[in-house]
């Protein structure tokens, strides 16, 4: 039996997160230049986004590009910049055809216009598809989301148009850039490090976590039924105790 048949349908997680990290040690280990690492990663986005949708998860969100990797050579941005939307015009077709809808969520008005019309354009065309959705995290850091949430909120105080009593979790959720997805039941990170790195702070809050050693580039379909396989077998609490969990599940 294989991994994917030992998957139980009905416990997926509705939304997997992931940190897509060893892309340059990845090209490091092998003589390459860092690029070829992206290049290949691009490959292992493909891959997961195929199993993610071939199970039944409905949102995969990927850590493409964050804020802090503005501050990468020059070149490397340019070369990431260009990388990805080529590599989205280039599976476009494909999301279309496997009625996955593609949507971003970050700080789209930092971008090289280039890379953000083009961006949008594959997001338009995909808009009306109705199964997997599959969200970038381009240009994306969690504290700014965090702070351009509140500044949104301050200025409907100031307006009149909230209460400062009535602001609660709900409406701190709709002012995120991911306001409408659920939060990710699932965060996997690749890479071997063992840290978030302002990704998703809000929203995972109860995610359960999973950390593989394998470089993204040769993170495999296997490798992700391996970690939804984890994620089944953890019991998840909220808080509550075994007990209280296990008589909600019988009621």
């Amino acid at each position: 039996m294989s991994l994917a048949e030992k998957i139980d349908s009905s416990r997926l997680p509705a939304h997997v997160a992931v940190i897509m990290d060893g892309n340059g040690r990845w090209a490091k280990q092998r003589g390459l230049d860092r690029s070829m690492g992206h290049v290949e990663g691009v490959n292992t986005v493909r891959r997961i986004t195929e199993a993610a949708s071939e199970i039944g998860v409905k949102y995969l969100t990927l850590y493409t590009f964050s804020t802090e990797n503005w501050n990468r050579p020059k070149e490397e941005v340019d070369a990431l910049m260009n990388l990805v939307v080529v590599a989205i015009e280039r599976e476009t077709p494909d999301l279309i055809k496997n009625n996955v809808r593609l949507t971003m969520v970050g700080d789209i008005a930092r971008m090289p216009e280039f890379a953000s019309t083009r961006l949008l354009k594959c997001i338009k065309d995909t808009s009306h598809c109705t199964g997997l959705t599959l969200v970038l995290a381009l240009s994306y850091s969690s504290r700014w989301e965090i702070l351009e949430a509140c500044k949104k909120i301050a200025l409907k105080v100031k307006n009149n148009e909230v209460d400062v009593e009535n602001i609660d979790v709900e409406l701190f959720d709709s002012s995120l850039t991911t306001a409408g997805m659920p939060d990710p039941d699932l965060l996997v990170r690749t890479g071997g490090d063992l840290r978030i790195s302002n990704y998703l702070l809000w929203q995972i809050a109860y995610s359960e976590l999973y950390f593989s050693d394998k470089f993204w580039p040769d993170f495999s379909k296997e490798d992700f039924y391996a970690a939804i396989l984890e994620y089944q077998a953890r019991e998840r609490r909220y808080g509550k105790t075994s007990e209280q969990v296990s008589d909600n599940e019988t009621k």
